[in-house]
């Protein structure tokens, strides 16, 4: 644009505007337009000659003419650079009466004894339209997080009730039911007549029925609920192996199966108890799947870990129904599950508790010829240590009196528990507290058998009933320490010759079986 005939400027001055990245326009004292540079045409929408004359308010929204005409006044009485309306939303107007967003740098010029405003005008729309992006983004984004708060705290809430509800149903719902076993037990063994022993055992079995199911929804919960924690530690695998022994030896010779484990002499790393649970339900499985033939568990080394295997000769899986074993409540053979008191509930618990520590699960299976579970963990082969030598001229222990004391706060549970023991000859002591208890064994001090609740009243514990009974008896004090907790679960306690972890509610003959297996020790 050529400059206006009032104030001719020097020829240089336009060249350098023209050459500016931003639109340029010069203004006088008055207002008036003597220059405006291509860029600033093209902006606003007008031919090159059409600003010569036009006073500068022509060129934004009216609603902010007067308002400009002060600050152009008070800018030509300071006469410094500074951005125009700092703190003001500016906006210019085109020729075709449409708005948009601009930012306005002033400066001050002197031309032949006259005061000039130069302006360089720049269109933010775009900058505006990323900021309001930006901003809308950050408000998304910080509604995002207040309801992933919100939905974090519920889930909070709902974890805790439920961590309440385990807790509950942990102890609460199976003491009705470790009365029922024991009870029933203990009528087995006094009962007369066919009939009776028939109705009884059917009651046995419906009682075993409600106990596995229990505790699988109980262990499911815990493993979704984020409750069981691993405790990795170094550990011989044959102490898995014979507990899978000791547990799984007489169901199988009931169904008339081969039972094949070998121990290892392997060294695991793992959570003891949660691999152990991997194991018990595989081997569950195995065999309620088997009609004959035999059931194994052994271990190879691998180059990667140890491998344990459980295989079986049983019914098998199809390869199309390989995908759906690990679903909750998915049975391959409904009749057969039913029959042996299945609830389809064991591999969902397997895949989880395997997730959880991390290994590998691989099944293999041919329909009629059974199937191979494989459990991958970290371990290495270790030989086994040399048995001590007995000397059979040193007197050996006198076999302890079968004494035992019972620390139990549900009083049914207790009185059950105690008819159980007595009819099989033992003599009993009570207790529902730790005082009582400690009572107990000042009154007799050749104890050395315990069986304890883990929750007692008034917010005691087993493990504290067993060290305090400990202090005062002996380090040698044996324990079965009984619980609705996965023992996992249970803080400061490891299994040992010593001290049995057992589950909620536990049947007659196992409490028979663990208390001599304690006397035996």
């Amino acid at each position: 644009m050529a400059p206006s005939t009032g104030t001719p400027l020097s020829p240089l001055l336009p060249q350098a505007l023209e050459s500016a990245p931003d639109a340029m326009i010069i203004t006088d004292a008055s207002g008036a337009i003597v220059f405006a540079s291509r860029q600033a045409c093209a902006l606003l929408g007008y031919g090159t000659d059409e600003l010569d004359g036009c006073r500068i308010e022509q060129l934004m929204p009216e609603r902010f003419r007067s308002m400009h005409i002060r600050h152009r006044t008070q800018f030509t009485a300071e006469h410094r650079s500074r951005p125009l309306g700092a703190e003001l939303e500016l906006r210019a107007l085109r020729r075709d009466g449409s708005e948009f967003p601009v930012e306005i740098s002033l400066s001050p010029i002197h031309h032949e004894g006259q005061a000039l405003t130069v302006a360089a005008i720049r269109d933010v729309t775009e900058r505006r339209r990323s900021q309001a992006e930006l901003i809308a983004a950050r408000e998304a984004a910080e509604s995002a997080r207040r309801a992933a708060n919100d939905a974090r705290e519920a889930a909070e809430r709902a974890n805790l009730s439920k961590s309440r509800f385990l807790a509950t149903a942990s102890h609460d719902l199976r003491q009705p039911l470790q009365a029922l076993a024991l009870l029933n037990g203990t009528l087995r063994q006094l009962a007369r007549g066919d009939d009776a022993l028939a109705i009884l055992t059917r009651q046995s079995e419906a009682i075993d029925a409600m106990a596995r199911l229990l505790g699988a929804l109980l262990e499911l919960s815990r493993l979704e609920s984020g409750a069981i924690k691993p405790s990795l530690e170094d550990f011989p695998a044959a102490e898995l192996f014979m507990a899978m022994r000791a547990e799984f030896a007489a169901a199988a010779a009931a169904k008339g199966l081969t039972l094949e484990i070998t121990p290892p002499t392997h060294i695991i790393h793992g959570d003891r108890a949660l691999v152990g649970q991997i194991l018990r339900h595989l081997m569950s499985n195995a065999l309620r799947y088997t009609p004959r033939g035999h059931v194994r568990l052994r271990a190879e080394t691998l180059c990667e870990g140890v491998r344990i295997d459980v295989e079986d000769t049983g019914i098998g899986i199809a390869s199309e129904e390989l995908p759906r074993i690990y679903d909750e409540f998915y049975q391959v053979d409904d009749r057969a599950a039913a029959a042996q008191g299945g609830c389809g509930l064991g591999l969902s618990i397997v895949r989880r508790l395997v997730s959880l520590l991390d290994l590998e699960l691989e099944v293999r299976s041919v329909i009629g010829h059974g199937s191979v579970f494989s459990l991958t963990l970290p371990g290495r082969e270790s030989p086994p240590a040399p048995a001590p030598a007995s000397d059979p001229s040193q007197p050996q222990p006198a076999a302890q009196p079968p004494l035992v004391l019972i620390l139990e706060d549900d009083q049914a549970v207790l009185d059950a528990m105690r008819l159980l023991l007595k009819v099989h000859g033992y003599q009993v002591l009570t207790a529902t507290t730790i005082a009582q208890a400690l009572r107990q064994a000042r009154e007799h001090p050749v104890l050395r058998l315990l069986i304890t609740d883990y929750h007692l009243t008034a917010g005691e514990t087993g493990t504290e009933a067993i060290n305090a009974l400990r202090a005062e008896l002996g380090a040698d004090l044996k324990v079965a320490l009984v619980s609705g907790a996965i023992p996992s679960t249970l803080p400061g306690l490891e299994e040992n010759a010593r001290l049995r972890l057992v589950g909620k509610p536990i049947r007659a003959e196992q409490l028979l079986e663990i208390l001599q297996s304690l006397r035996d020790a």
